[in-house]
This record gives C-alpha cells, structure tokens and sequence, in this order.
C-alpha cells in the first residue's frame, strides 16, 4: 500500500470514530451545528459581515529556506491551514499542500524539503510528512498514531531528526529520532513526563533538552547521542524558564533567553568548559527570541515591551548595534536563514493580520515578501486598542489593551466585551484580532486583560494564580469592571465577558461566583471541573499542572477543587450563556462542556450551545469558524445593543 493510500484510508476511519462518538455520547441534536452556506456581503457595505472579517488572511507560522531565498507559510485563504512558498523578493506564492491542513512545518538543511505535521480533526495526534520544496513530491515518514508528538530539529546534514513522543507508555515524553532516508525510528531516551529536543550542537553529539517541570518551569539537559547519557546543566532551586538556544559555531556553548535568578528573561550565554552563566543583555522586559546566524556574526533578540515587540540586533563580528528598518507596531517572530545574512521578521498588529519581510543584513535593506489581505474592509476602520494600567482590590497593577468604537460612528457609550485570554501563562497582545475588530466596528468596545498570572510582566507576576491563589485571578475580572466603568466613553450597564481555554474556566468561574456583575457570558473549550480536568489531562499537561495548580492525587487538592470548581456553583448562573467545545479535544474534554450546559439549563438557564464534532481545542476549519462566530456576534449583539442603539445608530 501506498504511503498515499495509507493516509487516504487512515483519516476517514478516525473522522467516522470520533463523529460516532461525539454524536452518541450527547443527546441534544441542536447542539451540533449545522454547517449553511453564507454570503459575504458587498465590498464597502456598513456594516460589514462578520464572514469578511473571518475572511481577512495573513500569514501565521513563517520559517525562511537555509539560503534566504524563500518564505514558508501557512495560509488560510483555502479555509485550512495550507503551506505556501514565496520568493523573498515577494511575487506570487504557489500553494504545496492541499487537502487536510497542516499543523506545523519546518525546512530540512538542504533546502529542497519540508517536513510537515498532520493531525486527525483537531486531536493533535501528528503524522509526519517529507515534502519537496515545489510541492510535487510527498511521502510519509511517520503515520497518524494515538501518541501525541512533538518535533524538534534535524541534524545539521539534514540525515536525521528529532522528536519527542508519548508512543512508549502513553504518559510520558520519550526522545526518539528518525532517519530521513529509510524512515526508520528508534528511542534515544526514555523520559519523565516532558523531555523535548531543542537544538542539536553543530558538528557534535550533543543536544539541548528541555524538562517542563510546571508552567514557566523548565530544567535544561544535555544529551549526548553517541552514548545516550544526559546530564543535567540547569536545576535552579527557584522555577524558572530557559528557552531559544543558539549553539556557538564551534559548539563551545550557546546563547539562550532564560530569568534564571531575574525577574525578567535576560539574554545569556552559557558556556561549556566552565558550566557558566553570563547574562548578556538584561533589561526591564521579558526577552523571547534569540537569533545567532549560523557563523556566529549577527546575534538578535526580541523583546516584549507592553505587549510590543522590539527588535535589537548587533554586528558581533565589530561589535556594533545594528538599527532595525521601521515596522508596523504589533508582535514580531523573526528567524535567520542558516546559510545567509537574511532575517525572516513575521509581523501581526491590530490592522496588520500577518505581513513577512526579509531584512538583508549586509545591505540593510528589506523587503515584503508577504502582504496581508484584508478581505476588502478598509484597512482605515481597523482599531488600534488603547493599554491601560489599573488596580486590583489588593493593590497589585493589572494591564489591558481598551478596544474603543469610533465616537464619530456611534452616537451611544457602546456596551463592553471582557476578553479573557487562555494559558493561563499567556498575554493579551496587539495582534491582528477578526472577532474583536468586527465587535468595535459594530459598536461593542472590548478590553482585552492581562489578568493576574499573564506573562510578560515578570516571574512574579506570572505565578500569583497558582494554586490556592486561583480565584485572586478570577475576582480580577470583577475589579476591571469596576476599572471600566470609570470610563465614560463606555456603557458598562451592558457588559459581557468571553474568553477560551483558561479563558473559557475564567468565563465559567466568574459567572458563578460573582453573579449580578456581568450581563452575558462566552465560554470557549473551557474547564468546569477541575478534579475531572486535572485527572483527565493530556501527558504533555499533568507535570506542568501540578506546579500551576497542585496535584490533585493529593485529598487536599481534591477537596480544593471540588469546592472551588464552575460546577459548583453554575446553578448560579443567571444570565445568557454562549458555549463552545470540539468533540475531539485532547486537552480539555468535551465533557467538561457538557456538564455545565446540562447544570445551566437543567436549572432553567438560557446556553446556546455549538458542540463541534469534527473540532478539538479551537474551531480550524473555515466553514466552522464562520458558523461559530456567526453565532457568538449575534449572541453578543443580542444581549448587549438595545433597539433604541440600533435606531440611533
């Protein structure tokens, strides 16, 4: 059987296991949306249709060819993820994959391939693929399987790669590597919970490990794979985060982004001979992403500052500071070409949904190889939000990002949007947003907040929400209303909370225990029991989890959570809810949807409810993401603009 034949034949039959189950195991036939087909609506129409929003398209994940002469990005303009290819010069892009979308990618050393994941409906399991750089060949390296995997690199000749799998016990996260030529694989180390390749020494044996010990927490092991041993090089007695490794060209050490005894992420450099730390560049603002070409003479960094992205750059060959072209203001990825002095910058901002520029170093000049299509809306009516600052009840400083509606459009104070973001160790950014700039554009300002336990504002503040700390961050959300209504512009009598993931728990947690305070809610993928949660969790989360939120094979924290849990006190939720969750959702079962809709209404609560079967954690597919969004603006609209704001404006 033919690798294609193989893939053809596996899809379907997992597509038919999770439908059936996802259909059998819920007994309310409403709940499954039913996919229509929409109208977009004409260009320059106001107000425009939410499809066109959702419609908007820019690149996401980027990575730039080992010469610099080409751009890999996946795009959705087909309605999934699909890979495409430009010149780095711009020109037209020439689509590769095709069918069902990818997850991931990454160039191979020599230029001429990609590899390319694949999952089942949104179950995160991966099939790898080998995939000729102009799209005309493909072959399957490792099949669709129950295991969760996670890629890492390959070797610097491009023979072998990387990765790290839960095959062998289901649990845990083994390191295992597979030959490019044959396809043949074989376990190099047998883990713990979460061990994960992250650079490969140049010309040498040894390999950066990653241990994930908790959210933010991260051991660093080095792995030697002539012999299998590792050795264990960062242990800090505080929990800290190492990340980003950049080996030196002669492999004597490498640079890494890690707040090892800081506050902040700094920019280190660790070397080998003497098992040294040596910070580098230290400033009051988490850095992200080190870049090193592969000689060794540019060396780049990102630093998040407010929720921006800064990029600095130096010349270490003279050791001069480099000054970085002008960039639209947003968030920023950026990557080096390994056998060029070519930088990849993907930029995403509030008007700006994913532009690629290459950055010639020894020129200084750039170029766009990407542009944004926005889907005919006037790029004019995108909002740039506002960040504000403000305090919690107990004194701690919270940060958000203020959504406003144009006041020359809306004769009203519009009603308010609470967006809450997953993780929890994540943060609310100025990206490219469809939902929230269609809500603003349409009178419904939204404020994006950095709830205690966000990154990007130091160690500490990451970790106020840990374990019995949970709920300091959910009456965060009660204190920003109290913040927002402060605010005359706004209309804070109507107002609504949304959030996904962690988001979705926020969603859940708040409703209950703090009911009266907001109007309407929307709950995505999100948690509502945490003791089922915790126990059900994928592998790749139970180690991480137990630090974030304790372990619950203790009775204490079973105990804990079976007081403070959403379920608990969703029979107190006494305004509107919209709920949404994919049946096949490895990190956050279904279920835990499906038992608060049940209390809710069972309670004579009002849920709409979209219980996608062919989903998992988020809405992918294009047709999906229209009828979900369709749906909650509508839901918004419904519960926050009265008829007399409609007729006013």
């Amino acid at each position: 059987m033919s690798n294609k034949t193989i893939l053809t034949a596996t899809i379907p039959a997992l597509l038919f296991a999770f439908n059936a189950h996802a259909q059998a195991d819920w007994d309310h036939p409403a709940d499954i949306p039913v996919i229509e087909p929409v109208t977009v609506g004409l260009a320059g129409e106001q107000p425009a249709d939410i499809v066109r929003y959702l419609m908007v398209r820019g690149a996401g994940q980027t990575g730039i060819s080992p010469d610099g002469d080409r751009i890999a990005f996946s795009y959705r303009v087909t309605g999934e993820p699909q890979l495409w290819v430009v010149d780095s010069a711009g020109g037209w892009p020439r689509q590769l994959t095709f069918g069902t979308g990818i997850r991931t990618f990454r160039w191979a050393p020599d230029g001429r391939h990609l590899l390319v994941t694949r999952d089942a409906e949104g179950n995160e399991r991966e099939g790898y693929f080998m995939l000729s750089a102009d799209g005309t060949m493909e072959r399957q390296l490792l099949p669709l399987s129950d295991a969760f995997r996670q890629f890492g690199m390959f070797s610097a000749d491009g023979s072998q790669f990387l990765f790290s799998s839960t095959e062998r016990t289901g649990r845990d996260f083994d390191i295992y590597v597979t030959d490019v030529a044959s396809g043949d694989t074989r376990l190099v180390f047998e883990g713990s919970f979460g061990f994960y390749p992250r650079a490969w020494q140049p010309d040498g044996d040894l390999v950066i490990v990653d241990e994930v010990r908790g959210e933010g927490t991260v051991d660093v092991h080095l792995l030697d794979m002539r012999t299998g041993e590792m050795t264990r090089i960062f242990h800090p007695d505080e929990p800290s985060y190492h990340a980003s490794y950049q080996w030196l060209p002669d492999g004597s050490g490498f640079f890494l982004a890690t707040n090892q005894d800081r506050e902040f992420s700094g920019l280190a450099l660790y070397t080998l001979d003497d098992g040294k730390l040596e910070y580098r560049e230290t400033p009051d603002a988490d850095i992200y992403n080190v870049q090193l070409t592969t000689d060794g003479r540019y060396l780049a960094w990102t630093t998040n500052e407010d929720g921006y992205t800064k990029i600095h750059a130096r010349d270490r060959k003279i050791d001069e500071v480099l000054t970085v072209p002008e960039l639209p203001a947003g968030v920023y990825g950026i990557g080096f070409a390994t056998r060029a002095h070519t930088m990849m910058i993907r930029v995403t901002g509030p008007a700006t949904p994913g532009e690629v520029h290459v950055w010639n170093l020894e020129k200084n000049e750039l170029t766009q190889a990407v542009h944004s299509n926005l889907a005919g809306l006037d790029p004019n009516s995108f909002i740039t939000p506002e960040s504000h600052r403000f305090m919690a009840r107990d004194g701690l400083e919270l940060q958000g990002f203020l959504y406003v509606p144009d006041s020359n459009t809306f004769d009203t104070a519009p009603p308010v949007v609470v967006s809450v973001h997953g993780g929890p160790t994540a943060q609310s950014r100025p990206t490219f947003k469809a939902q929230v700039q269609y809500l603003v554009n349409n009178g419904i300002a939204v404020f994006d907040v950095n709830v205690r336990g966000s990154t990007g504002f130091g160690k500490t503040y990451a970790t106020l929400d840990n374990q019995e700390k949970r709920l300091d961050s959910v009456r965060d959300l009660v204190d920003t209303v109290a913040f927002l209504s402060e605010d005359v512009r706004l209309n804070t009598n109507r107002i609504a909370v949304m959030g996904g993931s962690y988001g979705g728990y926020m969603v859940n947690a708040v409703l209950g225990s703090y009911p009266g305070v907001f109007d309407a809610g929307a709950s995505f993928v999100g948690v509502s029991d945490w003791v089922r949660a915790l126990q059900e969790a994928s592998p790749a989360l139970k180690a991480s989890d137990r630090i974030e939120y304790g372990d619950i094979r203790e009775e204490r924290w079973q105990e804990f959570y079976k007081v403070n849990s959403p379920i608990n006190n969703a029979h107190k939720i006494n305004v509107p809810m919209f709920v949404q969750h994919g049946a096949n959702d490895p990190r956050d079962p279904v279920t835990e949807s499906d038992r608060i809709v049940r209390t809710i209404r069972d309670n004579g609560g009002t849920v709409t409810y979209m219980r996608f079967p062919d989903e998992g954690h988020g809405v992918s597919k294009q047709p999906n993401r229209v009828a979900m969004y369709r749906s909650l603006v509508s839901f918004l609209e419904e519960h926050l603009i009265s008829d007399k704001d409609r007729s006013s404006n």
